[in-house]
């Protein structure tokens, strides 16, 4: 506040008083990126084809003000729900502990970065525009699937097709690193995905990691963790990477013949 025997205006007063009640405001942060419905809706529907749950057993336990910890959970139900980012570790742990079933949103390029045994890291690379306006790249975490980690192409179409609904979208660009075929990071299968590859990871098949020894001499690290992958599965994905940079060169346009006739003639004197 203002010193005391400061001679105060009528708007240095309000500012003052702004300051003061601006305090007491709740901040906005990632937990406030409630999911339009329609988004939900086409997850939803996803979760149910894809692993067989009744949608009538389907819950969402959080919302603002909830405590999903002393929710009241029906028997044999499941979570369908974007919850606060902030503590999603200890909601997946919270409901592997109560054998409680679950398809959780989570942040895309950190997804490896939640740990529990059996559950699966389900990438798609989906930007959603939630209502709040925040533009989150997504991915999601659930013990429905008995793989370590996995891409969803269908899911993503879904979602995209909902979001541009919701938005005009945007382009934006991520700086890429190059890493050895044997190691999977979040934006390598966000990648696979986006051009319709199903690629799937068992547990046994790869070791979670922070950074490569290599990294760690110049304190660098794996943004959001990885996998490392056996030899089969590791020749798998560059052969799944091979068949999306084809997709991604088919879909440039192409000069025509003629253009071709042309450009070469360029620059000729007569």
């Amino acid at each position: 506040m203002a010193k005391i025997n400061e001679q105060l205006t009528l708007g240095d007063i309000d500012e003052e008083y702004q300051k003061f009640t601006d305090k007491f405001k709740p901040k906005k942060t990632t937990d406030d990126c409630y999911t339009p419905a329609n988004i939900y809706e086409a997850v939803l529907s996803w979760v149910v084809e894809e692993y067989g749950i009744d949608p009538n057993k389907v819950v969402r336990p959080f919302w603002p003000g909830g405590d999903f910890e002393r929710y009241d959970y029906p028997e044999d139900c499941t979570v369908v729900d974007n919850p606060p980012f902030s503590i999603l570790s200890r909601i997946c742990k919270t409901y592997m502990s109560a054998g409680i079933r679950f398809f959780l949103f989570a942040p895309y390029l950190t997804n490896f970065s939640t740990r529990c045994p059996g559950m699966c890291h389900v990438i798609t690379d989906a930007e959603i525009t939630y209502e709040n306006g925040a533009i989150v790249n997504t991915a999601f975490l659930t013990n429905l699937d008995p793989m370590e980690t996995r891409t969803a192409p269908r899911l993503r179409e879904l979602i995209e097709a909902e979001d541009k609904k919701n938005r005009k979208k945007g382009k934006r660009t991520l700086p890429k690193y190059e890493y050895p075929p044997e190691v999977a990071t979040p934006s390598m299968l966000g990648y696979l995905c986006k051009y319709g590859i199903d690629f799937r990871v068992r547990p046994d098949e790869c070791f979670f990691i922070r950074a490569l020894d290599d990294q760690r001499r110049l304190k660098k690290t794996i943004f959001g963790g990885g996998y490392l992958l056996a030899p089969a599965k590791a020749a798998e994905k560059a052969a799944a990477e091979k068949a999306a940079a084809e997709k991604a060169a088919a879909e440039k346009w192409k000069l025509s013949e003629k253009e071709k006739q042309i450009i070469n003639n360029l620059g000729r004197r007569l």
